[in-house]
């Protein structure tokens, strides 16, 4: 089993998303103090962002926040956190004619085990708006959440949409595990829509969208990328799905996926989707959402080596060595059947790369992650997709910069590379020759 992934995460404050890193153990890779090792990114509580001279009140159920201002949405009706708790969603304000639409990660449960940890794989809660600190002004955060004056999202809205329901924001149901013991409220899409429905009704006619999430909220951006799209019918619209590629055991499918209530959440008018969601695969989603909006782009961003999407796929019964050409093998398939999709590929292990700092200065083959997403909303033509290739996914500069000056991502550094290579013994189709774990 691999050795432990941790990353130092801020325990203290309420934000629920905190991956903390991977810890695997002989029951299924899990671990009750494994942290949160979450399909999402460590990042402090949103709330942080506010300015520091507003007041904890300041900007609370509000309508539209003032420019550069968060407020803190509570929609009521439907919407809940896994265990029954409030949810609720945050928005900074900014240009009306640019937004974000941003799926925040945190994990997820779809068994007995998975569910029953105490938060310690999947958020439970959303924290609230009174959770403040100086993250804003720390360096932190960054890439859609940057603030520099050089920043292209400097001004425009965000709609973050936090994520407490363990189904990566599809699902619909109420599951009873353990004997019914251990009720999880799998109410993911039901939270979304209500943060979209909130969007529809006050922005009316945007002229962009960037639609953007890491880890589980990259499978969220995908799957509510539909539905804004074909409510948006004149705006263009981009997708930027951050470090959730897909890749899971076929058991995953047919026992667990179930448990969310998600197929009939799967986008009606999209035709080529109404199949039992057993038999889709992300490249299908992709394709079938590409092909529909040819008009917009799609995009995915994950390293060669993700460490958290690896312990994923482990605590499913997956290979860790089978997880790299499989994201890649997942990639190509998209891009060959999907003309207005592209890939961005950094070298190494880090998990999520669109709410960092380093997300400004990360370079593969001599383009720019920054420029490239300014492409992919703005420019006349798609850019092409860019990889890390052989040996050159093996340096990684983010992870060489923790020798330095660390970092709240450098836990998924640990044992870089030497662990993350395939072993000796599995032949000179799979080795480089540089020797096992």
């Amino acid at each position: 089993m691999p050795k432990k992934y941790l990353v130092n995460a801020l325990l203290g404050l309420a934000f629920t998303l905190s991956l903390v890193g991977c810890n695997s153990s002989d029951d299924a890779g899990l671990s009750s103090d494994a942290a949160s090792p979450d399909m999402g990114v460590v990042m402090p509580d949103l709330g942080a962002m506010v300015d520091a001279g507003a007041s904890a009140d300041q900007g609370i159920n509000s309508d539209i926040p003032a420019p550069g201002e968060w407020a803190q949405i509570e929609p009521g009706g439907d919407t809940v956190c896994s265990r029954g708790t409030p949810y609720r969603f945050f928005v900074r304000g900014g240009r009306p004619d640019r937004v974000i639409v941003d799926f925040r990660g945190g994990g997820a449960c779809w068994n007995d085990l998975t569910c029953s940890v105490a938060g310690s794989i999947f958020a439970e809660d959303v924290s609230d708006f009174e959770t403040l600190s100086s993250f804003a002004e720390s360096g932190v955060l960054g890439g859609v959440f940057d603030i520099a004056e050089d920043s292209v999202f400097k001004d425009w809205t965000i709609v973050h949409i936090p994520y407490c329901t363990g189904d990566v924001h599809w699902g619909n149901a109420v599951h009873e595990y353990s004997d019914g013991n251990n009720v999880i409220h799998h109410k993911g899409y039901v939270n979304a829509s209500a943060a979209l429905q909130w969007l529809y009704d006050r922005y009316l006619d945007p002229e962009n969208i960037l639609i953007s999430g890491c880890s589980a909220g990259a499978y969220g951006a995908i799957m509510h990328s539909a539905y804004v799209a074909n409510h948006y019918l004149d705006t263009k619209v981009a997708v930027l799905a951050d470090s959730g590629s897909g890749i899971i055991t076929d058991n995953f499918l047919t026992d667990s996926l179930p448990n969310w209530g998600a197929q009939q959440n799967i986008p009606p008018f999209i035709e080529e989707l109404q199949v039992p969601l057993s038999e889709l695969e992300l490249p299908d989603l992709y394709q079938a959402i590409g092909d529909y909006f040819p008009q917009h782009r799609f995009a995915q961003t994950s390293t060669a080596f993700d460490a958290d999407q690896i312990f994923y796929f482990e605590a499913m019964g997956g290979d860790r060595h089978e997880w790299p050409p499989r994201f890649q093998d997942s990639l190509e398939r998209i891009e060959e059947r999907t003309a207005n999709f592209r890939v961005y590929v950094p070298p190494g292990p880090v998990h999520c790369v669109t709410p960092y700092p380093f997300y400004s200065s990360r370079t593969v083959n001599g383009v720019k992650l920054s420029d490239w997403v300014r492409d992919l909303i703005f420019a006349e033509e798609m850019p092409d997709s860019v990889k890390c290739q052989g040996e050159d996914c093996y340096d990684d500069p983010v992870c060489a910069d923790c020798e330095i000056n660390g970092g709240l991502w450098c836990g998924f550094c640990r044992g870089w590379p030497e662990n993350f290579r395939p072993p000796a013994e599995a032949g000179p189709e799979m080795s480089d020759g540089s020797g096992g774990e």
